[in-house]
């Protein structure tokens, strides 16, 4: 996968459990695990909107694209 959630990072820095992050945001800690592993085809906006504020970071410190080692060069 080329997008990377990298939630998991942002939570051990801002030293926050997901439990309280999904309370917060309003989902269910089993989404919260799905949203934290990659496993999850789209997030809303709001709910990005919402993870951001609670750990005061930018969407770019939670989602990084990195190529897909197998994908055609475009060159």
């Amino acid at each position: 996968m080329a997008i990377v959630v990298q939630l998991d990072v942002m939570l051990a820095r801002r030293k926050v459990k997901s439990r309280d992050l999904a309370e917060f945001v309003g989902i269910t800690e089993t989404n919260m695990s799905l949203l934290k592993q990659g496993k999850v085809k789209g997030v809303r906006f709001e709910t990005l909107e919402k993870i951001c504020d609670f750990l005061q970071c930018q969407p770019g410190d939670l989602l990084v694209y990195e190529p897909d080692a197998t994908a055609p060069d475009s060159s």
